[in-house]
């Protein structure tokens, strides 16, 4: 079991991390979903279907469904890829240190299923400095109402 936030209820809850084989995944997932959240592929910039998506709601995992980010904290950083200054928890995602490519950068995967989601990089607008760099292929999108 794994804590992680849920975004709609604004609680922690206990739940299942989830495992399953690279198999049990192809014969879940898409193939273009499978190539970016199982085998860490990147979407080609400003190709995301969430590239500009703006009104309020949630992000979440596209392979489990976990929050991950929520609107509020998205910005435009031109880089092609939705960013966000902040997830809507740091223990809905995991941060690990990636080497591949010939490069030193911070992989973001969902805490939950262990998905692909993106980078991480201290270039980011404040408060925090951060810019999630996510691709839109390992997310979904939930819409929220606006409280009037």
């Amino acid at each position: 079991m794994i804590k992680i936030f849920n975004a709609e209820t604004n609680q922690y809850q206990e739940v299942e991390k989830i495992t399953r084989t690279e198999e049990e995944w192809r014969n879940e997932l898409p193939e273009d979903i499978c190539l970016i959240t199982r085998r860490k592929g990147t979407e080609q910039a400003f190709s995301g279907e969430f590239l500009h998506v703006k009104g309020p709601g949630i992000f979440k995992c596209v392979s489990c469904g976990s929050d991950l980010f929520r609107t509020d904290s998205k910005f435009e950083s031109g880089t092609g890829w939705p960013s966000f200054f902040q997830p809507v928890a740091k223990e809905n995602i995991r941060e690990v240190n990636d080497f591949s490519h010939g490069m030193s950068r911070v992989e973001v995967t969902c805490a939950r299923c262990g998905a692909h989601l993106g980078h991480v990089f201290p270039d980011g607008p404040p408060p925090t400095g951060q810019r999630y760099c996510i691709n839109s292929r390992a997310l979904q999108f939930k819409p929220m109402a606006v409280d009037k």
